[in-house]
């Protein structure tokens, strides 16, 4: 319909126009849509093509924004690019057969080619009545789409990994009850599911929000986990990763703009969403929790205290459900209690909390007459060829540490150094999330536990939380000891290289029993560990029968 068109205009380049910040990121906000969106790429052509037709096509706006898909009349939304400071080379990478079909839904324009740039605005923009379809998205509201809805629900929903089983079927039925009934309550319901490693709780969430979203529940995936969030997106893929967010990512929203908000691994929530990237304008005391419990008509958390793993991450069972009752919030408490990840076997993560001295259980010796797969190696070199082994197997695995070794940027042409130094033994961590530019096989950060070649890295607990695998590898440093003399376990700051962690005085031994308390459990048929201490690895051997 002409009298109802809008368009969305991509140019290559950032000092065109004097633009706001949110039209530079590229139509991060629909309430700031003029009637041509303007979003710039900043990269190299040729190595922009394929990020260049992605941000091309309509369909972000015609998933999100009300104005695009709501009423008897939406908005029709038209694309095209713009390269204004290229000229046509038919022998380009641009103009390769692959990108033909996309090109013919949304044209390319090059500097040489204005008339035929013109001549599109024309036909498409010529009688639009421009300021009622701009009142119309202006007013217009961030709301995903039952068509997005959908595709991300059977997305979910079609992945046999996420097949609920026995005690996680039960509560996923109570959760969904609850929140559904809880959507027409006017008190705020908060619903609180814990669980330790391997319960299942991310299977739950996810089960959670894909039911959630069949059934025309606008649902949010949130997690404080970059890694975690970032994974999830790139199993959905580009169109639903917008209802995967971060904990920090409702400041200042409307309340009860979300029916229904999943927060996974909420035990990382923080005191506030601030972070050294916020604004000082920006900034805010309302806290984490607080934000959470605004945004959404019902918040359903999923909690492990015992893996939190850093001072500032505060959100406890017990911190939540007192904000919750002091706001009026009704509160509901779940509790998953058989292990589904280690081949079964509650046993091994009930000797690992009883070792470590987290938690008293009835398994003090661990037998090998269990099906997992729990071995002490006598080096990092047969650590790590024994989980590549698994690998070659067909298994899935990963090689982790304690934060005992310095992480380091990588050199300027893209390789990661050797940090991680025992002996003859040298590997580098897994990159860092800030890390520019990366050689080639070498994943980001937050795609280190999904990408195959990670197995070439050595991974920390912040880049493995929220993540199994087939098979584990744990470097245990010196940052946690067993001290014979004493009968205790000792944390040793000296010898960690979390900044943040060994400055937490009194909680360091805990929050580093927490951390390899996670590394130990990522495993769901066999765990390897190498232990830098010897009295250590005795320790870890007397609770063992042979």
């Amino acid at each position: 319909m002409k009298n109802q068109s809008a368009g969305i205009f991509v140019r290559d380049r950032s000092n065109c126009f004097n633009l706001s910040p949110q039209a530079r990121a590229g139509l991060v906000s629909p309430a700031h849509l003029p009637l041509f969106g303007l979003c710039f790429i900043f990269k190299p052509f040729k190595q922009a093509t394929s990020f260049l037709f992605s941000r091309c096509s309509p369909l972000y706006l015609q998933d999100t924004q009300t104005a695009f898909y709501d009423g008897e009349s939406p908005v029709f939304l038209n694309a095209c690019t713009f390269l204004h400071n290229y000229n046509y080379d038919p022998e380009d990478a641009v103009f390769s057969d692959k990108f033909s079909e996309i090109i013919r839904d949304y044209p390319l324009f090059t500097v040489d080619n204005t008339d035929g740039l013109k001549g599109f605005l024309l036909d498409k923009l010529e009688n639009g009545n421009g300021l009622e379809v701009l009142e119309k998205i202006e007013s217009g509201k961030y709301k995903p789409s039952k068509k997005l809805m959908d595709h991300v629900g059977n997305l979910i929903k079609g992945k046999p990994e996420y097949t609920l089983l026995d005690e996680q079927l039960v509560v996923f039925d109570k959760v969904l009850s609850c929140v559904k009934n809880g959507f027409f309550d006017n008190q705020k319901n908060v619903i609180i599911v814990k669980g330790g490693p391997g319960t299942g709780k991310s299977v739950i969430a996810l089960n959670l929000m894909s039911s959630l979203l069949l059934d025309g529940y606008n649902a949010h995936y949130a997690t404080g986990s970059r890694a975690f969030t970032e994974t999830l997106r790139k199993i959905v893929g580009t169109r639903g990763s917008a209802q995967f967010k971060y904990f920090n990512s409702y400041m200042n929203e409307e309340e009860n703009s979300v029916d229904v908000l999943i927060a996974d691994e909420a035990h990382r929530i923080r005191k506030t969403s601030n972070n050294r990237f916020t604004p000082l304008e920006r900034k805010s005391k309302i806290p984490q929790i607080e934000e959470l419990i605004n945004v959404a008509k019902v918040l359903v958390l999923f909690i492990d205290d015992d893996q939190v793993v850093r001072p500032d991450e505060i959100g406890s069972v017990e911190y939540i459900k007192a904000y919750a009752k002091e706001n009026n919030c009704q509160v509901f408490e779940y509790e998953l209690e058989a292990q589904f990840r280690c081949n079964g076997s509650d046993g091994f993560v009930n000797w690992v909390n009883n070792t470590l001295g987290i938690q008293k259980t009835a398994n003090v010796i661990w037998t090998q007459k269990e099906e997992f797969d729990f071995q002490i190696m006598s080096s990092p070199e047969e650590l790590e060829a024994s989980i590549i082994e698994k690998i070659k197997e067909g298994f899935t695995g990963r090689l982790t540490a304690g934060f005992c070794w310095p992480w380091s940027q990588p050199n300027r042409d893209g390789k990661l150094l050797n940090d991680v130094v025992i002996g003859d033994f040298k590997r580098p961590w897994n990159a860092k999330q800030d890390a520019k530019k990366l050689a080639k096989h070498i994943p980001k950060a937050p795609l280190w536990a999904y990408d195959p070649n990670g197995i070439n890295q050595v991974g920390c607990v912040y880049t493995i939380q929220g993540f199994e695998f087939d098979y584990v590898g744990v470097i245990f440093g010196k940052d946690l000891v067993y001290n014979f003399d004493i009968q205790r376990w000792e944390g040793h700051p000296e010898y960690s290289e979390d900044t943040v962690v060994k400055r937490s005085n009194d909680q360091f031994t805990d929050l580093v029993k927490n951390t390899y308390r996670v590394l130990l459990s990522r495993g769901m048929k066999g765990c390897y560990v190498y232990f830098m201490d010897k009295d250590t690895e005795n320790f870890f051997k007397s609770r063992m029968e042979y």
